[in-house]
C-alpha cells in the first residue's frame, strides 16, 4: 500500500441526490426518520443487521427502523458491507484510506483493526475497488451510522461476487478477529427490482422468511434459484453467518415496504427490508 493511501478521504459521491447534501437539512430528516421509528426490547444484544440502501425517499424510513434500534449503543467494533453494484472482482475489498467524508462530518476508519483483519487473511484485498464515487451502497448507511453513533469508527468492506466461497471466505475471517470483540455487522442491500407490485411481494416474503427464521444457508439457496432476489445477498449472509459466530439466535424484520408504497406506482418495484440479529 502506497503511503499517502492511509491518508485518502473518500468524498460524498451521491449526497444531493440519495440523501440531502446540506447538514442542517440531512439533520432535520435524519431525526423525522429515526424518531418515527419505534424502539423494540429486544433480550440479547444486536449482533446484526440488513437495511437497504435506496434513496432516503424510498428507503429511509425502512433503514431508520433498524438503526433507531442501535441508538447509543457501545461496540468495539462496527463492520459494513457492501455489494459493488458496477464492479465485479473475487477478493472482498476493505478501504485502504484514512476516513469517509459525510455532511455531517468524517466517519473514520478503524485502522487498527483493517490491519489485524489483513494481516491474519491477506486474502482480503486492501482496495479502492468498489468505494468509487458513484457507488452508493456503502455510503448512504454512513449519515445513519454517524447521526446514531457519533464516535463511531467503520470497518468497511465491498463484495464483488458474492458467491459462495467469497461469502464463506469472508465469514470465516471476520468470525475468527471479532470472536473476542461487542461487534455489529451490517450488511447494506436491497431485495427484488423492477417486478409488478404482487410479483415482487411475492419473491420478497422467501427472503423475509428466512431472516426471520434466521436461514442463511436456505437463503442462499432461493437467491441461487430466483425464488427470492437480494442485490446484497452476500453481504446479508455474511452477516447473518457471523451474527451466528456470537451466539446470535433470533433474526427478526422489523419492517418491509417496496418503493410502491412510497410513490404509488405498483408497476416497476424494488423492495427494501430492516432486519435484526440478536
Amino acid at each position: 500500500m502506497a503511503p499517502n493511501e492511509e491518508q485518502v478521504i473518500r468524498p460524498p459521491g451521491v449526497a444531493g441526490l440519495f440523501y440531502p447534501a446540506d447538514k442542517i437539512v440531512l439533520e432535520k430528516d435524519l431525526s423525522l426518520l429515526l424518531e418515527s421509528a419505534p424502539v423494540e426490547q429486544f433480550p440479547r444484544p444486536i449482533r446484526g443487521m440488513i437495511v437497504p440502501h435506496a434513496g432516503y425517499t424510498y428507503s429511509g424510513g425502512v433503514a431508520a427502523r433498524a438503526y433507531r434500534q442501535i441508538v447509543g449503543t457501545q461496540y468495539d467494533v462496527v463492520v459494513i458491507i457492501a455489494p459493488a453494484h458496477r464492479l465485479h472482482f473475487h477478493a472482498p475489498s476493505v478501504f485502504p484510506g484514512k476516513a469517509f467524508q459525510t455532511p455531517l462530518g468524517e466517519v473514520p476508519v478503524d485502522r487498527s483493526f483493517v490491519n489485524l483483519l489483513i494481516r491474519k487473511h491477506p486474502e482480503i484485498e486492501r482496495s479502492f475497488r468498489g468505494y468509487e464515487t458513484d457507488e452508493h451502497s456503502l455510503e448512504v448507511q454512513l449519515p445513519f451510522l454517524k447521526w446514531v453513533l457519533d464516535r463511531v469508527k467503520i470497518v468497511p468492506l465491498m463484495m464483488g461476487e458474492q458467491s459462495r466461497e467469497t461469502i464463506d471466505l469472508l465469514t470465516n475471517a471476520l468470525a475468527d478477529v471479532l470472536h473476542s470483540k461487542h461487534f455489529l455487522v451490517i450488511a447494506s442491500s436491497d431485495l427484488s427490482h423492477y417486478y409488478p407490485d404482487v410479483q415482487a411481494r411475492v419473491k420478497d416474503q422467501v427472503v423475509i422468511n428466512h431472516v426471520n427464521r434466521f436461514e442463511p444457508d436456505e437463503l442462499y439457496e432461493d437467491i441461487e434459484t430466483g425464488r427470492g432476489e437480494m442485490c446484497g445477498f452476500g453481504p446479508a449472509i455474511t452477516a447473518m453467518k457471523v451474527a451466528k459466530t456470537a451466539d446470535a439466535r433470533t433474526g427478526k424484520v422489523l419492517l418491509y415496504r417496496n418503493s410502491g408504497d412510497i410513490t404509488g406506482d405498483r408497476k416497476n418495484v424494488v423492495g427494501y427490508l430492516a432486519g435484526v440479529f440478536f
